[in-house]
């Protein structure tokens, strides 16, 4: 084990005092890690960063079991102004710009957290990362596509310098080269950057590609955890998420008869 970044210990998630989403969440990111989160539609993961992030209070959500550790600190319901603050950054499912500033403008707003600090290196770094904003960065972000969104709201994270990036869906939408392009730069920023990552992502394939660690999430529980690669090779993961049979052949989810859990095989 390393040094451990964040630990969720035996979280639940209460929306609206009634509706629990989360229940008994427990897992640990080590730092420099990319860590996935995998499950179907409805299985917690989203709630789990915002969990995170401090996101459930709008939604009128809160933690109201276990504790959420992060540098030693436990930031269970703070607010998401402190969580930015100490360097935990989201980037949102669907890709939410300032559609009327332009791509240079929307990347700006990311130092919005560092007080004025000179901001043109990291803007460097973002076209290195995204060279297919540099021709576009005056266009209104409005009229981008899937794909330049993508890569312009990851931009915009960055350009706050994130000790933990939580990315939600980075491939919904998205055509398939698009996608390796996404997780080809995503592996890449992790690498060069240090930067820690929880991966939320429904396409388990290409996730697990790039992550060290993942979790299998199901009705708000953890059902399965490991290395990518135990994640990869069990066949109960090949079969309800990547597709594939015992024999090899590729299925589809709808083909699949049944999803024999196991909490820990390891």
């Amino acid at each position: 084990m390393g040094d451990v970044l964040l630990q969720l210990n035996n979280i639940s998630v209460v929306y609206s005092d009634v509706i629990q989403v989360l229940k008994g969440v427990s897992l640990s990111v080590e730092k420099g890690h990319i860590v996935s989160l995998l499950g179907s539609n409805g299985a917690g993961k989203t709630t789990t960063l915002k969990a995170i992030s401090g996101l459930l209070k709008p939604e009128n959500g809160e933690v109201t079991e276990g504790t959420i550790i992060y540098n030693g600190v436990n930031i269970q319901n703070q607010a998401p102004e402190f969580i930015t603050r100490q360097g935990i950054i989201q980037v949102l499912e669907g890709r939410q710009p300032f559609k009327y500033l332009t791509i240079e403008e929307n990347l700006r707003v990311g130092t919005a957290t560092r007080f004025g600090k000179p901001y043109k290196q990291d803007l460097e770094l973002v076209y290195n990362y995204f060279p297919a904003l540099v021709q576009r960065r005056k266009a209104l972000a409005g009229y981008c596509s899937g794909g330049e969104l993508q890569m312009l709201v990851i931009g915009r994270a960055l350009m706050a310098h994130p000790q933990l990036l939580l990315l939600d869906e980075p491939s919904l939408g998205l055509a398939p080269l698009v996608v390796q392009e996404i997780f080809r730069i995503i592996k890449k920023i992790n690498e060069e950057q240090q930067a820690t990552i929880i991966l939320v992502e429904q396409n388990a394939r290409m996730a697990l590609q790039v992550a060290h660690y993942g979790y299998v999430m199901e009705n708000g529980k953890i059902m399965m955890e490991g290395t990518s690669k135990e994640l990869s090779d069990n066949p109960d993961i090949k079969e309800f998420y990547l597709g594939m049979a015992a024999s090899g052949i590729a299925k589809s989810y709808k083909d699949v008869k049944s999803y024999r859990r196991r909490k820990r095989w390891l």
